[in-house]
């Protein structure tokens, strides 16, 4: 049993966190001002970590099966029926963030769903946190001038059924 998990937590934690940088990156060359608003304050690396789990999803879809009947948006939801849940639906919620579709940077993004909720948290979400406030930071400023190699339409999405989305190339240049 120990052997799984500790597979479960190596893959888990490289796929997503990989996945996550890729995206994240692509979405900062995506929208420059965002972009240029980290490079010009390093600290604000907190809320683009924060702000990027909520505005991208690399987790579409769970599924949670209800432990007793419960009531949820004037639906009840028997005891052991499944549902369907999109983190990335909730995280583009306008009743819980202001303009939900747009890239801020300086948001505060805090109580999105890109690490899941409750019992069901990512266990390697601080870890995460770490690898992405060290990573972005270092990466735009070690590379000022990153930028994509071809137009933002020709990066091509990994497919959802895989688990985890991403891209499946991100060819840059500086």
């Amino acid at each position: 049993m120990s052997t799984g998990v500790g597979v479960l937590l190596l893959i888990g934690g490289i796929e997503t966190t990989s996945n996550m940088l890729a995206m994240g990156t692509f979405a900062l060359l995506r929208h420059p001002d965002q972009l240029a608003a980290l490079r010009a304050d390093p600290d604000l690396a907190d809320r683009a970590v924060e702000e990027l789990m909520r505005y991208l999803a690399i987790v579409h879809t769970l599924t949670r099966s209800a432990l007793e009947d419960v009531e949820l948006g004037g639906q009840v939801i028997r005891a052991g029926q499944t549902v369907a849940l999109s983190p990335q639906a909730a995280n583009r919620d306008p009743a819980k963030f202001e303009h939900p579709n747009s890239l801020d940077l300086r948001r505060n993004a805090m109580g999105h769903l890109g690490f899941g909720y409750g019992i069901h948290q990512c266990l390697g979400q601080h870890l995460a946190r770490i690898e992405m406030r060290t990573a972005l930071p270092a990466l735009i400023s070690r590379f000022p001038t990153l930028q994509l190699a071809v137009p933002a339409d020709e990066i091509r999405m990994r497919p959802d059924g895989l688990g985890v989305y991403g891209v499946q190339r991100l060819p840059v240049t500086w």
